[in-house]
């Protein structure tokens, strides 16, 4: 059976005309709400206005315009049931349905939205209409999004009617965007003072199947958020390459978030979730050669991320250097893609260029519950470290212990890292004791044949006791930033005098598990 009557009524206009002129040109009648049916009206397509159309005016400010049994009653009607109740009530079936709802979202987003604001742009007969259409989708075509308008268009052209299949996935479509919308008004009013609502509703897409999961046994997939704001994994595009698995994702996500954080040309090489080498220098390839330097062992089969444009020069030194599953930055010179084009399962992505990192939520599941937290944003500069030491830092002491504790910041807990002119020379992450990380700090860069005298070490939380400063004094380091806090500051601080070290605290801790 052919379409014959279609309800319109959208907030997102885009498309509407020409859709509207295709309903009628096929003979389709066209009813619509006010704010439609104007612009309808104003580009010479005639439709029945829904209050004309149900005999009952639009009421209270527009509240009540659509909740009206002619209009459910046409679309919730079962063909070959329903016919005698529907002739008893002049109720006509409307087979297709186009509707999006009020800019919630949009709305609530403005620093300047009330609750009244957001009060009123809550839809009500719009999500019923979709509700309705949704569940009686084996009669009834809906269609919540305009990128949707051409596959209707060329069914109704080909069929006069749309499939079923495609009925079903204009429904699910439906049904996914009413629970977002319903989701994002639960968690807009559940907010109590801490930012946090009394429920979580969260809803992402699916971007793609993952061949398994972190190991072969697992099944997987990848599933990004409906609105990015910011250049990230999540909306960066592959160039060439391998399919990403599970633990490429995890890395690169990694890599990228800690090469952001930094401003002048930097190299971040990740394995396993940990930065194994990172450096700043005037140009991303020499940051490049210094962050390979760190740790050519676990720079292998690595995860190498830049904040800059990958060119050819560098392109060709990892080629030559390295084995490497995965180069993401925000753009790739076309001669730098076609070297990385002679390793053809080389994952090359693209990100955009990087902003700052905007205010988040990280989530953590855990057996029966979700850990909600915000995301770690905080930044230490210059003016809020503090010098607890007799030795005061000298500036260029200044801009490696800020630039190791960027780095520590990244790394899992406990972390410490040696540094010294702007690159790390050892890392040492993921140890149940402190003293043990900083051993290992040490064991890498004395492998990758680096002098440690001299250099700055960052700690993502404070010593406990004095034995991690003992350590470390025997190895050679010279100036150490860290959070401080700890009961025995005292007795940490007399030995980093008595080993004529510099220690500036920062009074921020950056565990991360």
């Amino acid at each position: 059976m052919s379409i014959q009557r279609a309800l319109i009524s959208v907030s997102n206009k885009n498309g509407v005309i020409d859709f509207a002129q295709f309903l009628v040109d096929n003979n389709i009648d066209i009813i619509s709400t006010d704010g439609t049916a104007k612009l309808l009206i104003e580009n010479n397509i005639p439709v029945i206005e829904v209050s004309d159309y149900t005999r009952f005016p639009e009421i209270m400010a527009g509240r009540v315009k659509t909740l009206n049994p002619k209009i459910h009653g046409g679309i919730l009607a079962r063909r070959g049931i329903d016919e005698d109740i529907m002739a008893q009530n002049n109720i006509k079936p409307i087979d297709l349905v186009i509707v999006n709802l009020y800019p919630f979202q949009a709305t609530i987003a403005k620093t300047d939205c009330t609750l009244e604001d957001a009060i009123e742009n809550i839809d009500i007969g719009g999500s019923a209409m979709l509700r309705s259409s949704a569940k009686n989708y084996t009669s009834v075509t809906v269609i919540v999004n305009n990128t949707d308008y051409q596959k209707v268009m060329d069914e109704i052209s080909e069929l006069g009617n749309t499939t079923l299949e495609t009925r079903a996935m204009l429904a699910l479509k439906t049904f996914e965007h009413t629970a977002m919308y319903d989701g994002a008004i639960a968690n807009y009013l559940g907010k109590n003072k801490n930012g946090f609502s009394n429920t979580i509703n969260l809803q992402f897409n699916k971007a793609q199947s993952i061949r398994y999961g972190e190991n072969p046994h697992q099944k997987a997939a990848f599933y990004v958020e409906s609105n990015l704001s910011e250049s990230c994994l999540a909306s960066s595009i592959q160039c060439q390459g391998k399919e990403m698995s599970y633990n490429n994702m995890a890395d690169a996500d990694a890599a990228l978030e800690c090469v952001r954080s930094f401003n002048k040309p930097c190299c971040v090489i990740v394995k396993h979730a940990n930065p194994c080498g990172i450096a700043i220098r005037n140009n991303i390839n020499n940051a490049y050669l210094d962050a390979f330097k760190t740790d050519p062992t676990s720079a292998f089969g690595g995860i190498i991320a830049f904040n800059r444009v990958l060119d050819k020069n560098t392109a060709q030194n990892i080629i030559d250097k390295q084995f490497v599953e995965v180069i993401i930055a925000p753009s790739v010179q076309t001669q730098a893609k076609q070297i990385l084009s002679t390793k053809q399962n080389i994952r090359v992505l693209e990100c955009g260029n990087l902003n700052t990192a905007k205010p988040s939520l990280d989530y953590r599941r855990v057996t029966g519950g979700l850990l909600v937290q915000d995301k770690d944003l905080g930044i230490i500069t210059e003016d809020d470290i503090k010098c607890v030491s007799d030795l005061t830092p000298t500036k260029d002491q200044i801009e490696d212990l800020l630039f190791a504790w960027k780095v520590a910041k990244v790394v899992k807990s406990n972390a410490i890292v040696y540094a010294k002119n702007k690159m790390t020379i050892g890392i040492g992450a993921g140890q149940m004791s402190r003293v043990y990380s900083a051993r290992i700090a040490g064991m890498k860069a004395t492998d990758a044949d680096f002098i440690i005298d001299s250099c700055v070490m960052a700690s993502d939380a404070f010593f406990p006791f004095r034995d991690g400063i003992d350590s470390v004094a025997q190895a050679g380091i010279k100036a150490i930033i860290q959070p401080g806090g700890s009961i025995r500051d005292k007795q940490v601080i007399k030995a980093a005098n008595e080993h004529g070290i510099t220690m500036v605290f920062t009074g921020m801790r950056h565990f991360k598990h």
